[in-house]
């Protein structure tokens, strides 16, 4: 019986050790499944782009989330970013928001400072996320051309030199560390060298010896390395290299992702950068994949509605906009003409201006392009009828800018500096043109405010009376 007793507490021993045992295996499995890496971005308000970034980051984490990334997608949102902004991107696009308190930008007083970065140091939260072993933090204006997981085994820092001297704060790789971003804060505090008071002065001047370190290989093994490293050029190509050769040519790392850090006007999301910057087509080809424009399509319908209901009413009341514009005042006949011509010129100049600002920004840019010529047309369809001027001279500078377009977008250029040469030569021959159509209109104003029945020549008698009735 003792030995059965004894039999039988070994084996509930037995048992007991390999429960304890299954649930430490347990335990770090999920260890494992949770110690993850992420990409990063950041997203603040208080700019008048901020729809524009919100835009632009919704597409990045679509685009990262279709190259199906082994990695969590986190955006590091300010604490007031609107709700239902991080409710789209938790819900709709699968990414983790982190909620921040603004980092104070101490470099704000600063003679060169650019007010667009005054909320850019919360790029510094990205090191406070010690959750994952390593975080690639990304600006909103970078293109994945292909899936770069390979980046998580880079070291503690590791960025890109697109700048021969200088690397970029576009994308970088680190490994999050809570002592690192309370020194980092400290520092801020302490007033740190900063040359341009943004996060690129910052990282730049934190991280000082990292062009002195070696390139970034991948281990075959999926080894993380330890240390700061440089990144090869191609995971963060600089569109200007582009724009050069049309073509890419670089021939270091895997050519895996566009960054656009030119002017903030030519963004890709904006549809007027292209074809100016050839490249904007090909982020607007990621967003028709992903997110899509559900957003604008319903301003868009409104504004070519109205433009359609505005041409055919222009048509219909020519004659009554015409004598409503010319009926006679009692002032001064020459004033009088000189003002009618002013008024003239300028509605013809916020024809070509009005649609432009009107079109929502990050539509994608043949449908922008298409409803600026028409809404231009429109418009100045109304300066014809009521100034009575002949159509083809006030349309010639539409007609310019859509053949500017057709030059720009021309695909067989053997490169960028050919591009550029025909664009010049075409405004070389155009200026005559667009001289000469200005010279027509001029006559076509004066011709119409001498009219008979319209303008009273000086020292005539006052016009019949239905010339003062209103129509």
């Amino acid at each position: 019986m003792a030995q059965r007793g004894h039999n039988d507490d070994a084996s509930f021993l037995t048992r007991f050790m390999l429960l304890l045992f299954g649930i430490w295996l347990l335990s770090n499995n999920i260890q494992s499944v949770e110690a993850k890496n992420a990409y990063a971005t950041m997203m603040y308000v208080g700019t008048p782009r901020d729809y524009e970034f919100y835009i632009a980051i919704r597409v990045l984490i679509k685009s990262l989330a279709r190259l199906k990334v082994d990695a969590d997608l986190i955006v590091i949102a300010s604490n007031d970013v609107p709700n239902r902004w991080v409710r789209a991107i938790e819900e709709e696009d699968g990414a983790k928001v982190e909620r921040v308190k603004n980092l104070d930008n101490p470099y704000k007083h600063q003679h060169n400072f650019d007010k667009r970065f005054k909320l850019s140091l919360n790029k510094l939260y990205a090191w406070n996320l010690v959750k994952y072993d390593r975080v690639v933090m990304l600006d909103a204006d970078n293109l994945f051309l292909q899936k770069t997981d390979e980046l998580f085994q880079c070291g503690q820092f590791c960025a890109v030199f697109i700048n021969p001297c200088v690397f970029h704060t576009g994308l970088f790789v680190l490994q999050p560390s809570k002592a690192v971003f309370k020194n980092m804060v400290n520092e801020l505090q302490n007033g740190r060298e900063n040359a341009d008071g943004a996060d690129q002065g910052f990282i730049t001047s934190y991280f000082p010896d990292l062009l002195d370190k070696p390139l970034f290989h991948p281990t075959l093994n999926g080894t993380k390395l330890d240390g700061t490293y440089r990144l090869p050029l191609g995971y963060q190509m600089d569109a200007s290299y582009y724009y050069l050769k049309l073509r890419w040519s670089i021939p270091c790392g895997p050519n895996s992702v566009i960054t656009f850090p030119g002017a903030p006007w030519l963004k890709p999301w904006y549809w007027w950068s292209w074809p100016v910057l050839p490249l904007g087509l090909q982020w607007h080809e990621q967003r028709r994949k992903t997110l899509g424009y559900g957003a604008e399509m319903a301003v868009i319908l409104i504004q070519s509605t109205l433009y359609i209901g505005i041409l055919a009413t222009t048509r219909l009341a020519r004659p009554s906009l015409s004598k409503l514009c010319y009926r006679r005042a009692d002032k001064n006949i020459g004033i009088m003409q000189n003002s009618l011509k002013l008024i003239a010129l300028w509605s013809i100049l916020a024809a070509y201006l009005t649609p432009f600002f009107i079109i929502p920004h990050t539509i994608h840019p043949l449908i922008g392009w298409l409803l600026y010529l028409f809404g231009t047309f429109t418009l100045c369809s109304i300066a014809i009828n009521a100034f009575m001027l002949p159509m083809l001279p006030v349309l010639v500078p539409l007609f310019g800018i859509a053949g500017v377009l057709m030059v720009m977008a021309f695909p067989w250029y053997s490169d960028g500096v050919v591009r550029a040469l025909c664009v010049f030569g075409y405004a070389f021959c155009a200026a005559p043109i667009l001289w000469a159509s200005m010279v027509r209109i001029m006559a076509g104003l004066q011709v119409s405010l001498e009219r008979e029945g319209f303008m009273p020549r000086l020292g005539e008698s006052s016009p019949p009376s239905w010339f003062n009735k209103l129509y």
